[in-house]
């Protein structure tokens, strides 16, 4: 049964560290994000392997969110103190260095359980859900412990969200920024698959 999609996102407050190092002490989603799309991810630990790749890559990307009117927000189980010692340990020292978006304590695991990532050994798999502007979720994925996520899905998803909210038409399989997209009638699929059916 599917608790998420077309599903206004769960909204939580929390202990966060933010892009400029500061705590802040009630960080909230819903402010947060404030009319944005938003990308939620969730990671299993701090000081372990793919996850700093991970929180990097989305980093490297944030240029690319932000034009696209779309905020980052990652959250795990460690405390705030961890997450800030992390952020402060340089990357050839195995630390995530400067991050530029907020960074969450679920120490509780209270976020995990509800947005449904939580393993069973209190960590959390590495989920990431597509808010849209009504902070309803669109998209979700969820990837096990040893498969890092691929950033430039992330970005695709977003592109393809606002791609139907301008034109109206749907994403069909493989579809990338500036591809053709399919007017959901008989007549508009009939069409498409005319002249892009050996492509897919």
């Amino acid at each position: 049964m599917n608790k998420f999609i077309g599903k206004k996102a769960l909204d939580f407050t929390a202990k966060a560290v933010m892009a400029d190092n500061s705590i802040n002490d009630f960080f909230n989603l819903k402010d947060y994000v404030d009319g944005h799309k938003a990308i939620l991810f969730f990671y299993p630990l701090d000081f372990s392997f793919v996850c700093p790749s991970e929180i990097i890559a989305f980093n490297n990307k944030l240029e690319i969110f932000n034009a696209l009117k779309t905020k980052v927000i990652a959250v795990s189980v460690d405390s705030h103190f961890a997450h800030y010692t992390w952020k402060n340990i340089p990357n050839e020292k195995g630390g995530i260095g400067s991050i530029n978006f907020p960074i969450v304590s679920d120490l509780n695991k209270e976020i995990s359980s509800q947005y449904e990532v939580l393993y069973e050994d209190g960590v959390s798999l590495r989920g990431s859900f597509l808010i849209d502007q009504n902070f309803v979720i669109r998209h979700y994925v969820v990837n096990d412990f040893p498969l890092g996520r691929n950033i430039g899905e992330a970005i695709r998803m977003v592109e393809a969200w606002d791609f139907y909210l301008k034109y109206g038409e749907v994403c069909p399989a493989g579809w990338n920024k500036g591809d053709t997209g399919i007017n959901p009638n008989d007549k508009g699929i009939a069409e498409y698959l005319k002249n892009n059916s050996s492509k897919l």
